[in-house]
């Protein structure tokens, strides 16, 4: 083969143009193209390597001439052209424009006029999933909570120039709040405190429904706070962030009407309008506005000036310029600190509207939990009609308060003797009844009367329900009946049961279940 190469060689150092070779000898012309294209590191070695084939613009036809050895010489004896980078390697191959020369300048570079792209750099984090702990390196668990398996990789792009999300959120919220006079200064808690009259700091939620409200969130709506709402899908969560904003707009703790904007992502303001005229809701200063967009969003709350902003949901809403997609993890965090940001500096409350995942935990970082200054849970069982309302954090109030509602066609009403909904209606007209068990319990500031309800069923030990009471406690229930009482359940499938759907937390019921249990065991 080498020897085939240097006879061509030799054959093209005689004749001047490719074209009269390229005519007479098309199969040797092809041949010598293949070897030139795919041996051209050996063609700079050889010594009588002087005569280069390049392609002229001007008349459309490959021409081959003389290069400089010296050019040659300084290629071979400095770079290697296979190691060279694409400007580098164009600009050796100036002089040395052979036809594999010219087709390695264009597809080793890049793709032909794409070569002078500047390619963009992924960096890839892990992320947990339950705290937000951030690290460059998977280890298989997270070293801020040490969970195994809640760490979440991410890959994030920099397209070269556009801003990280903490710098959107800055220019977002600084844009139009309002500047102080000065830089601000540490104060001493004394000066913080004059002047505030923590009886009317917080500003109530009139009626019976926003009574009830009220006691979930510890007295009133705290201005400047940001508060979570969380649920299944289905049910109320708008309903009731609805009817909020509604009771918030007609303004009759301060005698007047104020504006309040309603955000939604997920429904459109024509579909809100039909279920604000089916609640009977007709406030002139509710405002209806669909958007995903915070930047849009905080602009139309500058021109408003509303007294709160609901969010709906805080899961479809995205900062521009932030990495991943609406309800990702860096987007919910991202959105999250500039709404925080706006309520802080307006005072101006905050209501989100939060997705949960199948576990019934509220979708994204954990950190967005700890973010926010309240977290309500609303329950409810999917064939009835009766809803509750939990605080699980609340940096001002109590998270033992329950608020208990009823859904109607006009909306969720406030329930007045919650006890009623915790009893069965419908009882048998035996003397006795078997199996069932009332327990009286405290729940915040209020006491309840609720219903256990218990069968045994012998024959089948390997069948167990439990609904309303700990899986746990309940077969500590069920252990110390055995072995103290004397009972022979170990062959019996038990069933226990709260009614209305109310989980049962104080170990004052578990009197209840055992006399339940026991009930229904002596039948």
């Amino acid at each position: 083969m080498i020897a085939e190469m240097r006879a061509f060689q030799m054959l093209y150092s005689r004749v001047r143009s490719v074209n009269l070779i390229s005519i007479k000898y098309p199969q040797i012309h092809k041949l010598y193209r293949t070897f030139h294209s795919t041996n051209h590191r050996f063609f700079n070695d050889s010594s009588t390597a002087d005569v280069s084939t390049i392609y002229d613009p001007m008349t459309g036809s490959l021409v081959t001439k003389r290069a400089p050895k010296s050019k040659h010489k300084e290629v071979e004896s400095n770079k290697d052209p296979y190691k060279l980078s694409s400007s580098e390697y164009a600009d050796a191959l100036k002089d040395d424009r052979s036809y594999g020369s010219v087709v390695k300048a264009n597809h080793g570079s890049g793709s032909g006029f794409g070569a002078n792209k500047k390619k963009s750099k992924s960096k890839s984090t892990w992320v947990c999933s339950d705290c937000g702990y951030t690290d460059g390196q998977w280890w298989g668990y997270c070293r801020e909570c040490n969970n195994v398996g809640t760490m979440k990789e991410f890959t994030e792009t920099d397209n070269g120039g556009k801003t990280s999300g903490f710098q959107v959120s800055e220019k977002i919220v600084r844009s139009w709040l309002p500047k102080g006079s000065g830089e601000a200064l540490p104060m001493r808690l004394t000066d913080v405190n004059r002047g505030i009259n923590h009886l009317n700091w917080r500003f109530p939620l009139p009626g019976l429904f926003g009574h009830e409200v009220s006691r979930v969130l510890g007295g009133g709506l705290v201005p400047g706070s940001l508060i979570l709402i969380g649920g299944d899908p289905g049910v109320g969560k708008s309903t009731l962030m609805l009817q909020i904003a509604a009771i918030i707009a007609e303004g009759r703790e301060i005698c007047k009407p104020a504006p309040v904007l309603y955000v939604s992502g997920e429904e459109s303001v024509e579909q809100i309008g039909n279920r604000a005229d089916r609640m009977e809701i007709n406030t002139e200063e509710l405002f209806l506005y669909s958007s995903t967009d915070i930047e849009d969003i905080l602009g139309k709350a500058q021109a408003l000036s509303p007294r709160a902003l609901i969010i709906d949901s805080i899961q479809t809403v995205q900062l521009m310029g932030v990495t991943g997609s609406a309800g990702g993890i860096y987007q919910v965090k991202e959105c999250t600190a500039a709404l925080l940001r706006f309520a802080k500096k307006t005072d101006i409350p905050v209501f989100l509207i939060g997705h949960v995942t199948k576990s019934g935990d509220i979708a994204g970082p954990r950190v967005l939990e700890h973010i926010v200054d309240a977290v309500l849970y609303m329950e409810g069982e999917q064939y009835s009609s009766h809803r509750l309302l939990r605080a699980f954090k609340n940096r001002f109030g109590s998270t033992d308060e329950l608020g208990v509602f009823e859904m109607s066609p006009c909306g969720l009403k406030a329930v007045t003797n919650p006890s009623e909904i915790f009893l069965s209606e419908e009882h048998s007209d035996s003397e006795f009844l078997a199996g069932l068990a009332i327990a009286v319990i405290m729940d915040g500031s209020r006491t309840f009367v609720i219903e256990i309800q218990a069968l045994c069923a012998a024959g089948n030990s390997l069948s167990r329900q439990v609904n309303g009471v700990q899986a746990g406690r309940a077969d500590m229930i069920i252990s110390v009946l055995m072995k103290q009482a004397g009972l022979k359940l170990q062959s019996n499938a038990i069933f226990l049961n709260v009614v209305s759907g109310a989980t049962l937390t104080e170990t004052a019921g578990d009197l209840a279940v055992a006399a339940a249990i026991c009930s229904r065991q002596y039948l």
